[in-house]
């Protein structure tokens, strides 16, 4: 890993932290999986909910790491590592604490989540997210399900294949999305959407569509 997010991650350096954005891209290219897995972990401490200090690392760093990313186009080659820490957001409470105050790990899932999912055609990413991606559609947080039904919208539209297994899942959370949409009088041009990928999912599990 590159030294300075050694220094950063291990000894949880703030002050240090912004001098990521120093770095060239492809200097820290190579440490992107290493930093990911030691930012999961950081995460997953005990007292990580109330460590102002450790969150404001964690935001930082992960900005840097899913910049990288996307400059050097290499999420095929960090995938694995940035689900993983995705998924992990699972373990704790994503359920707002106030109406617009997310908590510390639905903060981190809503970062990941853009920078996995604009990658919804290309299907080596897609099969290690999708199986994830369906978990966050009922765990409370409206703004994430939102966002992750609309980017799995597209997946469906782009390779509905991958999105077979979890059709029942997928659908219901559209449905109740579009419900919802709807009460609020939101843009048609959003629902014609949502109803393309429904269209996509049938082809690929219509019995399921047709028992919902």
């Amino acid at each position: 890993m590159h030294q300075l997010f050694r220094l950063v991650l291990g000894q949880k350096d703030l002050s240090r932290a912004g001098d990521l954005f120093s770095l060239d891209d492809s200097e820290i290219e190579d440490s992107l999986t290493e930093a990911l897995e030691q930012i999961k972990i950081i995460s997953s401490s005990s007292d990580y909910q109330t460590n102002n200090n450790d969150q404001a690392v964690v935001e930082i760093c992960i900005t840097r790491i899913t910049t990288a990313i996307r400059e050097t186009e290499s999420i095929e080659k960090h995938a694995k590592a940035l689900v993983e820490l995705w998924d992990s957001c699972l373990e704790h409470n994503l359920r707002p604490f106030g109406k617009d105050e997310d908590t510390p790990h639905a903060k981190i899932a809503s970062d990941i989540m853009s920078c996995i999912l604009q990658n919804y055609n290309r299907p080596p990413v897609m099969a290690l997210a999708i199986p994830i991606a369906v978990k966050f559609l009922h765990r409370g947080n409206k703004e994430l399900c939102r966002n992750m039904s609309n980017y799995l919208s597209l997946a469906a539209i782009t390779k509905a294949d991958l999105l077979a297994d979890h059709t029942e899942v997928i659908v219901k959370s559209i449905l109740q999305g579009m419900v919802q949409r709807l009460s609020l009088g939101t843009c048609f041009r959003r629902h014609l959407k949502v109803l393309s990928s429904i269209c996509s999912l049938w082809e690929a599990r219509p019995r399921v569509l047709e028992a919902s």
